[in-house]
């Protein structure tokens, strides 16, 4: 499976405290071996975020992403859980 980073995505990542991004890099690996693996809790979003899933990280940070039908993965933004009313807009 391919990932794709957004630019949005890059600066939101930046922007993280390291042990999130620590978190983030471990578990993108598990994510990357089957998407679908209880230890990230996948989920597909409602409302303005329908199109899109989420996965877990630690102290409540999401990694919002879509799957696209070349196979791969676009990775939206990663952030808090309160983030997604922004993602939304």
């Amino acid at each position: 499976m391919q990932v794709r980073l957004s630019p949005k995505f890059k600066r939101s990542y930046k922007k993280l405290p390291a042990d999130i991004q620590d978190d983030f890099d471990m578990k993108i690996l598990l994510f990357m071996k089957n998407p679908n693996t209880p230890k990230l809790k996948t989920h597909k979003l409602k409302g303005k975020l329908q199109s899109c899933l989420s996965f877990h990280l630690r102290d409540g940070h999401r990694v919002l992403f879509e799957f696209s039908l070349d196979n791969s993965v676009d990775l939206l933004d990663i952030g808090p859980h309160d983030k997604y009313s922004q993602w939304g807009k």
